[in-house]
């Protein structure tokens, strides 16, 4: 990530005692040494710690970023963990606030047990913080909707002098302080408008893919929430696509004491191209056994039935896996065309691939540096798994090398928080308020004392 090469990071796979780095969750890049660590009890004690730091400062969250965006690199560089500042700070009728190191997981919980939900869709991974996934612009699916980000009403955050600094969506710099990462200052607290809890119903299916470019709008523009995968290889697709339940749906489900309720007997259309995808992904990751993480990512979709729950308990069903994760937005207009330029693609190389393309997408961002921002945006997703000794499969890497190109050269905007290689997007053109953003970050951390390398070479002017 953090060289010219079209190379990805190498895994550790056994710990270290004794290890004197802090290594990010997937155990693939380091972000620097364990003493440089500090862990305020306090919004209080944090602003001291800022205001004092003299060298930089890097937020960890969760850890679950690429280590280029997450490391600390100098002598005098502080790695920030605020998991101590958790949980709900207080609720009204229609909104919560929550301390910024809330995991989302808790978000959820606690407003399912409150009767709310946020208007937008959950990512599949809650191990995120709070002020980590807005960071990054974690999203969900449905054109209805957009990233957590945009459902912020307030931000709190601490600026490079320690001083305290509050962001409404009255404030000049609100679009860039909802998705910042983590360059602006460190985020104490965030308030997120809700809406009433309610339940969906998801259908599953299965069908061809030739038709693809045209079905991606239909189960779109038809469904509040959608999300496809396309088996390439295959030739097939698999979607789920949700409305609001009905009386009777939600009757059912309130019986079943608020647990999942299955509407229909197991299809096993996905069966045989599941089969044959597992089996290309155990060839290339040598991973034991056949329960192994990786393979129930795509073992999920075997013997499949549409079903009745909250959109938690529905769309946030990812499995944290270690894997290079590639994300890519392209205007929602443009999906189709795009989809077919991939598909003629692939019929020319037959690239190697370990799981299905990801298809989920979203409804216009207000955040600035959102890969959705001002128009409905299709992300496509790629990955490839690590193999058990931690390195990734050439064949593999080659695909997503080329995917990412292809993409790039179509005009698409990267997911912040997973894998790209800078050099194949030009930002300022990308981003139509880039240099807005520029001058937010300026005029709130004029000596760069949250930035890193990585970050100072992005937001360094053509």
């Amino acid at each position: 990530m953090d060289n010219a090469e079209d190379q990805f990071p190498l895994r550790q796979t056994q710990p270290v005692d004794g290890d004197p780095q802090v290594w990010n969750w997937a155990q693939n890049a380091t972000l620097g040494p364990r003493g440089h660590v500090r862990r305020p009890a306090s919004e209080t004690e944090l602003q001291t710690l800022v205001a004092g730091a003299r060298g930089k400062i890097r937020v960890m969250g969760s850890r679950l970023s690429t280590g280029s965006l997450l490391r600390a690199d100098g002598p005098l560089d502080m790695l920030l963990d605020a998991g101590h500042m958790q949980g709900l700070i207080h609720s009204s009728h229609d909104t919560v606030t929550f301390a910024a190191a809330t995991r989302l997981q808790q978000v959820y919980q606690t407003l399912t047990a409150m009767g709310r939900m946020l208007p937008s869709s959950p990512g599949v991974i809650a191990l995120q913080t709070l002020a980590g996934a807005m960071a990054t612009g974690t999203h969900g699916q449905g054109l209805r909707q957009s990233s957590i980000a945009d459902e912020a009403l307030h931000i709190r955050m601490v600026l490079a002098d320690g001083s305290i600094a509050g962001f409404d969506r009255d404030h000049p710099y609100f679009g860039a302080a909802q998705l910042a990462l983590g360059i602006l200052g460190v985020v104490t607290e965030v308030t997120l408008r809700t809406v009433p809890a309610t339940l969906f119903t998801c259908f599953k299916s299965a069908c061809g893919a030739g038709e693809l470019e045209s079905l991606l709008y239909d189960w779109n523009e038809g469904y509040p929430l959608s999300k496809a995968w396309w088996f390439p290889e295959e030739d097939k697709v698999h979607v789920w696509s949700a409305r609001e339940a009905n009386d009777a749906e939600e009757k059912r489900y309130r019986e079943n004491g608020g647990r999942t309720v299955s509407l229909s007997a197991g299809d096993q259309s996905m069966n045989a191209t599941v089969d044959r995808t597992l089996g290309h992904m155990r060839n290339d990751t040598k991973i034991l056994g056949r329960d192994g993480t990786p393979f129930k990512t795509v073992a999920r979709f075997k013997d499949f039935s549409d079903v009745t729950g909250d959109v938690y308990q529905l769309f946030c069903r990812g499995i944290a896996t270690p894997q290079i994760n590639i994300e890519i937005g392209i205007p929602f207009s443009r999906a189709g065309e795009v989809i077919h330029k991939i598909k003629r693609w692939y019929r020319q190389t037959r690239p190697h691939m370990h799981y299905p393309v990801i298809l989920r997408c979203t409804g216009p961002s207000n955040a600035w540096l959102s890969p959705a921002y001002g128009e409905a945006t299709c992300f496509f997703g790629f990955v490839v798994y690590y193999a058990e000794d931690g390195t990734l499969s050439r064949d593999g890497v080659d695909f997503l090398n080329e995917v990412e190109k292809l993409l790039a050269d179509e005009g698409g905007r990267p997911h912040w928080g997973k894998y790209y290689h800078p050099h194949l997007y030009q930002w300022g053109e990308r981003y139509p308020r880039w240099e807005q953003f520029r001058q937010a970050k300026a005029a709130l951390d004029p000596r760069g004392k949250f930035t890193n390398a990585f970050i100072a070479d992005i937001f360094t002017p053509d």
